[in-house]
């Protein structure tokens, strides 16, 4: 619990019941701690302190950009529309950076040249609802980095990670999740070789819950991004058993041996058969399907490279672990529009057959499941017909909780993204006054 942010926000609806909030914030606390009363209104005394001296603040580092839209409502981090509009609005407030390839591209990770090779950085966070799963949410998130770095046809180097944990949470998480991280790194020969560890929010975020990301950086003589995908290229794909997603699917509906399936570092094997045998070097472009599924995933391509994928869902349902598509099925959840974790190849037609023969050999089942075509957008055949293909608002709905929020776009959206745009704009224009603030000293 946010207890700073509860204090400010009663403060700013009644500024004066000072008392009130604090017998409040008392209770609060001791739901959570077990400490004495006396010591929950010392804390409580203090939080309202802290919270009064920065309510009001000016100027333009200090003064917050404020949009009105909140987070869960316009969908971020939920891999659907509202996502992808918003990390869009971030390639704008970043910029021109004379990368190779940075967030405007909306690719698996970042890119700039040294020399006659490319450099590959990327970061990823935890699974948000695998908190109380520190080794499973750091196998994931461990995986996770090292497959954005492959998928741009780069050898990982190292890792790197942030651990956060609220004022509650055991020491043991840290120690669990690190283990998780690093149980990849010795699968793969990777290694973790730094890292940060705080708590969220110092004092002031009471409970258990951790987040953090692991990153990697990765180096590569041949990119794979998504824009270099061409009409007349053919659409592969690995198998996939899903990851931070699926098993978060599988535990909070009590499926938990539907875990199991996704502890494999299948995706990676694939990668590295294709650059031992430097066949990446024929690959236009490569990713993983995880943001919003490859519902999300196709509308990226599209839009980078400026062409249409064509999808047969009968090739992509073979491809799906059994049991996790069994479960998914089985909740009526949307295969296509979750993390299945699986590779996705665009390549040309001439090297397609060297490329199944190359991950097949190292155990891993991958077909054809689409193509490349002229044009815009996705189009996906099921059972004979031919049907638009987009993501959705939010990705499928896969827990309890995520399918009383729905994924179905709002129907304030379009006002929300004229104040995000607005907003996006102000941070610009703050950035550049800041800039030429600096400059001018």
């Amino acid at each position: 619990m946010d207890i700073e942010g509860y204090a400010k926000r009663a403060l700013r609806e009644d500024p004066s019941d000072e008392a009130g909030l604090e017998e409040k914030l008392v209770s609060r606390i001791l739901e959570i701690k077990n400490i004495s009363p006396e010591k929950a209104h010392e804390i409580a005394a203090a939080v309202i302190c802290e919270a009064k001296a920065t309510l009001n603040v000016e100027g333009d580092v200090l003064a917050p950009t404020i949009s009105g839209v909140t987070m869960g409502e316009f969908g971020v981090g939920s891999r659907g529309v509202g996502d992808f509009y918003v990390h869009a609005k971030l390639g704008e407030v970043i910029g021109k950076t004379g990368a190779v390839v940075d967030s405007s591209q909306l690719d698996d990770s970042g890119v700039v040249k040294i020399g006659e090779n490319y450099l590959v950085v990327t970061i990823d966070g935890i699974h948000s609802r695998l908190s109380d799963f520190p080794f499973l949410s750091g196998f994931h998130v461990a995986r996770a980095a090292l497959r954005d770095v492959y998928s741009m046809g780069a050898r990982p180097l190292a890792m790197l990670s942030d651990i956060h944990v609220a004022d509650d949470g055991d020491v043991a998480k840290i120690f669990d999740h690190i283990a998780g991280i690093t149980t990849v790194s010795e699968l793969t020969g990777v290694p973790l070789i730094t890292g940060s560890t705080l708590r969220i929010g110092g004092d002031m975020v009471i409970g258990e819950r951790m987040t953090g990301g692991v990153g990697a950086v990765g180096i590569t003589s041949s990119l794979t991004s998504r824009n270099r995908a061409r009409e007349g290229d053919l659409i592969l794909m690995t198998e996939g058993a899903g990851g931070g997603t699926v098993s978060t699917t599988a535990l909070y509906y009590e499926m938990h041996e539907v875990v199991e399936e996704t502890i494999n570092i299948r995706f990676l094997e694939a990668c590295e058969a294709l650059l031992q045998s430097d066949l990446h070097k024929k690959v236009h472009s490569m990713t993983d399907v995880t943001n919003g599924g490859i519902r999300g995933d196709a509308k990226e391509i599209s839009k980078t490279a400026g062409v249409k994928l064509v999808f047969e869902e009968e090739k992509i349902r073979a491809l799906v672990n059994p049991k996790v598509l069994s479960m998914l099925e089985h909740l009526k959840i949307d295969y296509l529009g979750v993390s299945l974790d699986a590779l996705l190849v665009i390549a040309p037609p001439e090297y397609v057959d060297d490329i199944l023969s190359t991950v097949r050999a190292a155990g891993i089942e991958i077909d054809v499941i689409g193509r490349v075509e002229k044009g815009s957008g996705a189009e996906i055949s099921l059972n004979g017909e031919l049907r638009e293909f987009v993501p959705r608002f939010r990705e499928s709905a896969y827990t309890p909780v995520k399918k009383v929020h729905g994924d179905e776009n709002p129907k304030d959206f379009e006002e929300m993204k004229a104040a995000i745009d607005k907003a996006a704009l102000e941070a610009i224009e703050k950035k550049q006054k800041v800039l030429e603030k600096i400059r001018r000293k």
